[in-house]
């Protein structure tokens, strides 16, 4: 299988990129691929675990809010954790499970193409730095041998374990 180039033919590009039945992009933007639902993860990801908050965050409609915390949790990236606020009822917030922690450098790479090619003239909104020393996170790619891999001309994508079969 040939590596990408940014000029095959359009034939060629559907024989480099394997696009089978069972395509993991596919089935996580089914889950996660709407607007609402990445403003959800970004907030969760900044330690928001309650509706109101979430709301008031991220402006989401109540009722589209709480369709898809109710989709998150059945999907299995959120839990809900009751709490009861003195002389209220129970509650429930909302906290990420490892499925959903799992998602944070899809978040990351967002931002950074935002960051790239959308912010504002003065730059990005907010920087990542590492909490122990303060220094910028960087994102990038490394193969298994620990080598950095610098975009997708550098990647090869062949048939993994749950590619078709031929007949």
């Amino acid at each position: 299988m040939a590596p990408y180039d940014a000029d095959m033919s359009e034939a060629a590009l559907g024989d480099a990129l394997l696009r089978p039945d069972n395509c993991s992009i596919e089935r996580a933007l089914a889950i996660v691929g709407e607007k609402w639902t990445f403003l959800v993860l970004r907030e969760a990801f900044a330690g928001v675990r309650r509706f109101a908050d979430m709301q008031a965050a991220t402006g989401a409609p109540r009722q589209i809010l709480s369709a898809r915390l109710t989709r998150l949790v059945a999907e299995g990236l959120l839990r809900k954790v009751p709490y009861r606020e003195p002389g209220q009822r129970q509650r429930d917030e909302y906290r990420l499970t490892q499925m959903g922690l799992d998602l944070f450098p899809i978040l990351v790479a967002l931002m950074r193409w935002g960051d790239r090619h959308l912010a504002d003239p003065q730059g990005p909104a907010v920087l990542l730095t590492h909490r122990d020393c303060g220094a910028p996170v960087e994102q990038y790619f490394r193969c298994a041998d620990g080598h950095e891999v610098s975009g997708p001309r550098e990647i090869t994508p062949i048939p993994g374990p749950g590619a078709p079969r031929p007949r």
